[in-house]
This record gives C-alpha cells, sequence and structure tokens, in this order.
C-alpha cells in the first residue's frame, strides 16, 4: 500500500512537471512571436548556455520596462498637452467662423434692408429733383410768353389810345375853329369818329359815347352852334376817358411787371434749392455708392476669412485625428511591448525557467 501511495506521488510530481514544462514552453513559444520577446529568450538561452548568471538580464528587463512606461508617461503628457492645444485651437476657429458669420449676415442685412433701399430713395429723391427743376422751368418760360404777350398787348393798347387821344385831339382842333363848318371839315370828323369806334368797338365803355358822337356828326348838326358845343362837351368827356384808360393801362402794366418780377424771383429762388437740393443728393448718392461698395468688398473678404478658417479648422481636425491615431497605435504598441517584457521578465525570474533552458542546452 505505501509502494501504491509513493507510485502515485511520484506520478503526480512528474504531471506537475510535465505540465510546468508544458507551461513554458507554451510561454515561450508565445513570446517569441515578438522580436524582442525572442531576442530575450535567446539572450537568456546563450548566457545561461555559457555558464553565466541571469542577474543582469533581469536588471535590464527592469530598466527596460521602467524606460517603456517612463516613455509612455511622456506619450501621455504629450498628447493630453496636444488635445489642449487642439481643444484651445478649435474654440477659436469656432469662435472666429461664428465672427465671419456674423459679420457677413450683419453686412448683407446691412446692404438688402439699409444700404440698397436707401439708394432707391435717394434716386426716387433726384429724380423728382430733376422733375421739380423741369416744371420749374417750364413755369418759368410760359409765365415769360405769358408776360411779353401782355406787354405786347399793353403797347398795343396804349398805341390805340394814343391814337384816340390824337384823333380826339385833333377833332377838337376843328371844332374849335367852326364857325361856318366846310364839307372838309365835316369829312374830318367823321373819318376821326371811325377810326375811334374801330380801335374801340369791343371797349363796352366807350361804345355809347362813341355811338352819340356819330350820331351827333351828321352835316345838319355841324351848321348847329349848339350841336358843336354839345360834341366838343362829348369829345372832351371821351378823352377824358381815354386818358384815364390810358393811365390804368400803365398801373396794370406797372403791377404786371412787378408781379411778374416777384414770380420770376421765387421761381428761380425754387430753382436755386432744388440744384443746392441735387448737389446734396448726389453727394448722399455718393456717398451711399461708396460705403456700399465698402461693404460687399468688406462681406467678401469676410467670406474669405471663414473660408480659410474653416479649412484651418478642417486641417487641425485632420492632423490631431492622425495624431491620435498614430498616439493610439504607439501605446497599443508600447502596452505590447511592456506586457511582453513583463511576462518576459516573469518566465526569466521562475527557478524552473532556468532547469528548463540547461535542459534544453544539454547542460
Amino acid at each position: 500500500m505505501r509502494t501504491g501511495i509513493l507510485v502515485c506521488l511520484v506520478l503526480s510530481v512528474l504531471s506537475v512537471e510535465l505540465n510546468m514544462e508544458r507551461h513554458q514552453e507554451e510561454v515561450m513559444s508565445k513570446l517569441k512571436e515578438s522580436k524582442w520577446a525572442s531576442f530575450i529568450l535567446e539572450f537568456a538561452e546563450v548566457e545561461l548556455g555559457s555558464g553565466g548568471a541571469l542577474t543582469e538580464l533581469v536588471e535590464a528587463i527592469n530598466q527596460l520596462i521602467d524606460q517603456l512606461e517612463e516613455e509612455l508617461d511622456d506619450i501621455h503628457q504629450a498628447y493630453s498637452r496636444r488635445t489642449d492645444e487642439h481643444n484651445r485651437d478649435v474654440t477659436r476657429y469656432e469662435q472666429e467662423i461664428q465672427d465671419a458669420d456674423r459679420d457677413i449676415f450683419n453686412g448683407e442685412d446691412f446692404i438688402d434692408n439699409v444700404l440698397i433701399p436707401q439708394k432707391q430713395r435717394f434716386q426716387d429723391a433726384l429724380a423728382q429733383l430733376k422733375i421739380n427743376i423741369e416744371e420749374n422751368r417750364r413755369i418759368l418760360d410760359q409765365e415769360t410768353v405769358n408776360r411779353k404777350k401782355q406787354h405786347e398787348q399793353f403797347l398795343s393798347n396804349i398805341a390805340e389810345i394814343n391814337e384816340a387821344i390824337g384823333a380826339v385831339d385833333e377833332s377838337l382842333g376843328l371844332l374849335s375853329q367852326i364857325a361856318n363848318p366846310s364839307l372838309v371839315q365835316f369829312k374830318r370828323v367823321q373819318s376821326n369818329l371811325g377810326r375811334i369806334q374801330t380801335s374801340f368797338q369791343n371797349h363796352s365803355s366807350f361804345a355809347p359815347i362813341i355811338k352819340a358822337l356819330l350820331e351827333l356828326a351828321t352835316e345838319q348838326n355841324f351848321a348847329d352852334q349848339g350841336s358843336v358845343q354839345q360834341l366838343v362837351k362829348i369829345f372832351n368827356e371821351l378823352r377824358v376817358q381815354f386818358v384815364d384808360t390810358l393811365n390804368q393801362e400803365t398801373a396794370d402794366e406797372s403791377a404786371a411787371e412787378s408781379k411778374f418780377t416777384e414770380r420770376v424771383a421765387q421761381l428761380e429762388k425754387e430753382f436755386a434749392e432744388f440744384q443746392r437740393a441735387v448737389l446734396i443728393k448726389n453727394s448722399e448718392i455718393a456717398a451711399n455708392e461708396q460705403k456700399l461698395g465698402e461693404t460687399i468688398v468688406y462681406v467678401g473678404q469676410r467670406k474669405d476669412d471663414r473660408a480659410t478658417l474653416q479649412a484651418q479648422l478642417q486641417a487641425e481636425n485632420d492632423n490631431y485625428a492622425s495624431e491620435t491615431d498614430l498616439y493610439n497605435r504607439t501605446v497599443t504598441e508600447y502596452n505590447k511591448e511592456i506586457e511582453i517584457s513583463k511576462q518576459a521578465l516573469g518566465l526569466l525570474t521562475q527557478p524552473s525557467f532556468e532547469q528548463y533552458v540547461k535542459s534544453k542546452v544539454g547542460i
């Protein structure tokens, strides 16, 4: 029975040793997939095969792990700083893009809702001013023509009245000389009355007197001294009316000339005001055009700025994405190397590893 127990114990120990050997072979096989781990194991085999110890190798691997971990920390810190820088740049780019968007919106709104409507109002006002100037000149020309016609009519009326007064004076002169009127004097007086009637046949105020004179101015009445005196009286009354009419025509002409002069002065004043308004409106249109042009250029510049900022933002994101990918791959590689180094170190520090290697090399 004791023999049986001893056999079992021996078999168990052999089984454990076989399992450990099999496990070490599996670990070594997996480690040899890495060039670095394969180098460590091969170096360990050479070191042990030449009768050396693994102490320096273990120490070197520990230092290497520490170095890898320090480098990995530096990589993490550098990436953290790069992430902070990236976030600041993205925030700055996005803010500047928002600023450009706001400037573009405000500029286009200013153009569409202020400058263009203002330009239209200025142009409409200028067009109205030109219409006002044309109307002002038309009225001035028309009133000048009318005034010229009035003056010509005045001159015609004055000439007619003066002619009539001359005829009356001539008739009065003839009548004052009549003692035994001759046929020639009679005909001369009648001729004068005919001239007066022709000139003033449309003047209702003179018509009755002229008609009475014609009725009295007959050959028979010239023989009657009473009729002659009556004719003289009527001629004198007619002359007074002619003179009054002449004075009234002259007064009316003076009043019409004064009114025309005032009207011309008023129209010229309005014309000057319109001209000044045109100058002001033209300067406003020029200022509007300048501001419109400047705003259009500014909006175009801000659009270019926005496009540049968007390109810079995209480039920053692309660069950061590339750097992040590189960072992830580098961290993965470092973690892999650290893990492999730790596995190799763990294997090297196992007492059975040295026995296993020595058995492999036949020591």
